[in-house]
């Protein structure tokens, strides 16, 4: 847990901690025996009912989107135009997104993302014509970031050895919602006006999500500085030194620079990515390449799985929703299986991480091999308990080398490298179909082998130094 050192010149409700003093490097704290621990349980909870809002509104909708743009006259390309473009703007606003929740706060943060998400969703209910529809992905294409932002917050209230274990809960709670959300969006769907109705549900869960944060018990924990702090010490050197850089970027040339805080901010948040970019660099460049190599990996192999087992084993697209519903409840109980894994692991992500990409990349190199259904189907079910195992694992190893307190910074990036994966993977999945139906989930395993190989001769400098010096210069 991030101590609230006031004249560290942390973000200024970034860092939260119990009101009540912890002892370094025991977890626990002093003052009332528990009290502070009972407190930090029920924001974490109120964190999982965020998540598990977040995507159960989101799985409402997602699922009719490319149904309805057709329904409005648009033609296949146009139609895969347009559901790209909300993979775009998430490859390019993550970072930035990310890296204000470190500047302005996680609370101020949150609030504004799930709001213009559900103004987003709010939009796309009204949408009658292909234009408006593009523009109602706007908003939540920029903002819909809540996910990475809780995790951030997650980092910030925990220790590094519960982070992993917390962020699997925070996942698992996550993934319930997205289970229950087709099915409510598939009941709504068949109503008259089913689309409309269901993205008006799904804004309306954004709406009570924001109330939800809005209503946290923030006063439980302590603020890490006042709301109106402006940038200083923890970034103080970064930004003195980008100052003439930003004066010249954001003026007229012989134009006086005003020092408001609307500047001090555009400078603070320059410098924060100015100073990441060599940590990124020097240690962090394995953990995204990997992150990278698997997500495109992962993709592949989701990217023809109906099409693949009615090709190769005549199985009903009805049939194939089951198989996939039993291995996303299977990735639920991945979240519960962590802890004891890390402890079998001593709390080592990092090998944890690397087996199991291993076991990802034998499990797509055996589903593309398969000749019976029921190896198909086995393959398919424990590479949802590898994937979840791995997802959490390396965004705990991205906390871990890059340092908390560039938490919402680094999940962005991360969040980036994925939007780049999510644009890869369409384009190698259709060249690896037209060799084969099992091309695509072949090239999948092939790729996880090479991220495995880079992990095994690879290993980032772990501890978090990088990024907490950075922090703090």
């Amino acid at each position: 847990m991030e101590p609230g050192d006031q004249t560290s010149g942390m973000a200024p409700d970034r860092g939260l901690v119990s009101e009540t003093a912890q002892e370094p490097g025991t977890g626990t704290q002093e003052g009332a025996p528990g009290s502070g621990a009972v407190r930090a349980r029920r924001f974490l909870l109120c964190l999982y009912l965020v998540g598990f809002l977040d995507l159960f509104g989101v799985s409402m909708v997602v699922p009719l989107l490319s149904v309805h743009v057709k329904s409005l006259g648009a033609s296949p390309t146009v139609a895969g135009i347009v559901g790209s473009s909300y993979g775009i703007l998430q490859l390019f606003s993550s970072t930035l997104v990310g890296c204000w929740s470190d500047v302005v706060g996680r609370r101020s943060s949150l609030l504004v993302c799930i709001l213009c998400s559900a103004l987003g969703y709010l939009l796309l209910g009204a949408s009658t014509n292909v234009f408006l529809f593009t523009l109602a992905r706007v908003p939540a294409g920029i903002f819909k970031h809540t996910l990475s932002i809780s995790r951030a917050l997650l980092a910030d209230l925990v220790t590094e050895e519960e982070r992993p274990v917390v962020l699997g809960q925070f996942n698992t709670a996550s993934s319930m919602g997205f289970i229950l959300g087709p099915v409510v969006g598939g009941y709504l769907a068949e109503l008259d006006g089913g689309f409309y109705l269901t993205a008006f549900v799904c804004s309306s869960v954004f709406v009570l999500n924001a109330g939800l944060v809005w209503l946290f018990p923030w006063s439980e924990v302590k603020l890490s500085g006042p709301e109106d702090d402006l940038p200083q010490g923890r970034n103080q050197a970064l930004w003195e030194q980008t100052d003439s850089a930003v004066q010249r970027a954001a003026s007229p040339q012989g134009t006086p620079v005003s020092k408001g805080p609307a500047r001090l901010l555009w400078a603070e948040v320059l410098a924060t990515l100015w100073g990441l970019r060599s940590l990124v660099l020097s240690a962090l460049w394995v953990v995204f390449l990997v992150r990278l190599l698997m997500a495109v990996a992962v993709m592949l192999y989701y990217s023809n799985f109906v099409l693949a087992l009615e090709e190769r084993f005549s199985m009903g697209p009805r049939a194939a929703g089951y198989v996939t519903s039993c291995g996303s409840a299977l990735g639920v109980l991945a979240g519960f299986a962590l802890g004891p894994l890390l402890r079998l692991y001593g709390h080592q992500s990092y090998r944890l991480l690397l087996h199991s990409s291993v076991l990802t990349s034998m499990l797509l190199l055996l589903f593309a091999s398969a000749r019976s259904l029921d190896v198909a189907v086995a393959c398919s079910v424990l590479l949802s308990f590898s994937t979840a195992i791995g997802r959490t694992c390396i965004t705990d190893l991205q906390l871990t080398v890059g340092g908390v307190r560039a938490g919402g910074s680094l999940l962005g990036m991360g969040q980036s490298v994925t939007a780049v994966g999510r644009v890869l993977a369409p384009i190698l999945s259709g060249v690896a179909q037209e060799v084969s139906p099992c091309g695509p989930p072949g090239l999948g395993a092939a790729l996880g082998f090479v991220a495995v190989v880079i992990m095994s001769r690879n290993r980032p400098h772990s501890g978090g130094q990088g990024g907490d010096q950075l922090k703090s210069e």
